[in-house]
This record gives C-alpha cells, sequence and structure tokens, in this order.
C-alpha cells in the first residue's frame, strides 16, 4: 500500500457533520430558551430578594419581601385562599363533568357527531367574548341565568356583585367549558377493549360496576391529566376576575381577588416587582409540591397496561 493511499482522510467524518447539523437546527430553541425562559426566571429569582420598582437601582433585602408577604400582606392570604378555593372546587367538579359528557356522548345513536361538535365549540371560543357575554347571562335583573331560575320559582341571587356567588358564578361558567376535557375522554373511551366489557358482562357485573371497575381503570391515565393540568391551569386563573368585576380590582369585598391578579396589581399598578417576583415564586413552589404529590399518589389508582407506570 502506497504512503498517499495510507494517509486518514481530512474533513468532519458523516456522523460528526450530522451532529454539527443536528446542532444547528436546534440552536434557535436553545437560544430562545435561554433568552426567554432560563434567563427570566433567574432574574425573577434575584429580584425577589430585591427592592426592584423598575424606575429605580436593584437593591438586596433579603427575605424582606417573603416577610412583607406572610406577615403583612392580608391581601396575599386573600387571594390564595380565593385560589385554592377555587382549584378544590373547580377542578373536580370540571373533570366529573366533563367525563359524564364523553361518556353520554360516546353512545352510538344518529346525530352524535352532531353534538359532540356542539359541545366542543365553547372550548374554542375567545375568552374575554366569553367573559362578556357570561356578564350578560348572570346579570341579576335581566340575565337569562335567573329568567330561568325565576320559572321554577327560585329567586336567582346577584351573582358577580354578591360576595358570597361570585365564584361560584365563575366555576359554573367555566363548566361551559368542559369540551377540551370532553374530546380526551371520548378518544380514550373508544379506546378500551370492547372484550373486557364482554368478559365482565359474563361475570354478571351490572351497568355501574363496569364502569367502575373496566372503564375508570383503563382511562385512569387521562384522568390524571386532566387533573394535574387543571390544577396547574386553575392556579393561574386571572382573566376572570380582571375581566368581569369593575377596573379589574376583584369584584366586592376582594372575593374574586385571585392569586395571579393580585401579583398583576403588584407587578404593574404600583410596580412592586420585587414583591410580584417573590409572588411568582411561592406559587412555583406551590403548583411543583402540589405536582410531586399528585405524582406519588397516582400510583395506588392510576393503571397503565405496560406496567405500573413508574
Amino acid at each position: 500500500m502506497s504512503a498517499r493511499t495510507a494517509q486518514p482522510r481530512k474533513g468532519l467524518s458523516l456522523d460528526k457533520k450530522e451532529s454539527v447539523w443536528g446542532y444547528l437546527f436546534v440552536s434557535p430553541w436553545v437560544v430562545g430558551f435561554l433568552l426567554f425562559t432560563l434567563f427570566p426566571l433567574l432574574f425573577s429569582l434575584y429580584a425577589s430578594f430585591t427592592n426592584y420598582d423598575i424606575t429605580s437601582r436593584m437593591n438586596f433585602i433579603g427575605l424582606g419581601n417573603y416577610e412583607r408577604m406572610f406577615f403583612h400582606d392580608a391581601l396575599f392570604w386573600k387571594s390564595l385562599g380565593n385560589t385554592l378555593y377555587y382549584v378544590a372546587v373547580s377542578v373536580p367538579l370540571s373533570t366529573a363533568c366533563a367525563l359524564l359528557v364523553a361518556v353520554a356522548l360516546n353512545q352510538k345513536i344518529p346525530g352524535m357527531r352532531l353534538f359532540r361538535t356542539i359541545y366542543y365549540l365553547p372550548a374554542v371560543l375567545s375568552g374575554v367574548g366569553v367573559y362578556f357575554l357570561w356578564m350578560q347571562l348572570l346579570n341579576p335583573g335581566s340575565g337569562i341565568v335567573n329568567l330561568v331560575l325565576s320559572w321554577f320559582h327560585i329567586e336567582g341571587p346577584a351573582w358577580l356583585t354578591d360576595p358570597q356567588w361570585t365564584k361560584p358564578a365563575v366555576i359554573f361558567m367555566k363548566l361551559w367549558a368542559v369540551g377540551g376535557g370532553m374530546l380526551l375522554y371520548l378518544a380514550s373511551l373508544q379506546a378500551v377493549p370492547e372484550q373486557l366489557y364482554e368478559a365482565a358482562e359474563l361475570d354478571g357485573a351490572s351497568v355501574l360496576q363496569r364502569f367502575y371497575h373496566v372503564t375508570l381503570p383503563m382511562i385512569s391515565p387521562v384522568i390524571f391529566f386532566e387533573l394535574v393540568t387543571g390544577i396547574i391551569g386553575g392556579f393561574q386563573i386571572f382573566q376572570e376576575g380582571y375581566v368581569m368585576t369593575e377596573n379589574g380590582t376583584g369584584g366586592p369585598q376582594n372575593s374574586l381577588l385571585f392569586y395571579n391578579l393580585h401579583m398583576w396589581h403588584k407587578a404593574f399598578t404600583v410596580f412592586d416587582m420585587g414583591y410580584a417576583s417573590a409572588m411568582a415564586w411561592i406559587l412555583f413552589v406551590i403548583v411543583i409540591i402540589l405536582t410531586v404529590l399528585n405524582l406519588k399518589l397516582s400510583r395506588r389508582w392510576v393503571y397503565y397496561e405496560g406496567g405500573d407506570g413508574r
């Protein structure tokens, strides 16, 4: 073999060239993640330990914002309580309603596709437009909701002006848009093997027993997904309190002052960015704790066909 043919080839190998091209293709995402996700996260974490208010220099104050939040801000606890109330009631209720609607729409009767479309439509409508619509529907004097209640000789409440009824009104409004969850449940219901129902029926199981022992275990991963995402989304509630109350103040007696609305006022009304950043990190910790707790508890009731889900 000649010395010329024995020399190694110059340049990058095919694998290295593919790696370079791969890094070039993912570089826009990496740059975007560093600039628009990681940097804002780290900046807000540092800002939470300062008195940052946009107009002046950031001065480090340690745990001052957190101390003020827990011990000197009554609206912090009020907004957190309103948000916890909403999440605790709305998430299970929305999940149950979406599942029941999916079961009803899973029946093989003529015209079912039309009903599925009708139930799903509210999930794709614009949020602000829907809120204004419901403000008219819930009007205590001229709203359709109280009009229908009057047909049954029930005196409707002053939904959005009575502190005792504002949060139930918002929860009732959110039930109108369970179409998104309904679609997921409907797809999971149609994926349950028919032979499981046949075997349970041969064993003498009733309709409710088949639903409890066959349907629920088979669609439990979807239920778990809906619960986790519903809790995360519930803690992010903001528009309802901002749009459906006068000047976005949180309604009568701060009954619709949700956590994100209070944080928004601190950040963009009084420009107390340091304090708002501290509130954001407390919310982040709460959501992380609840998500990890859900993941731990899911091992007891979520069924995966391919294993235990660990």
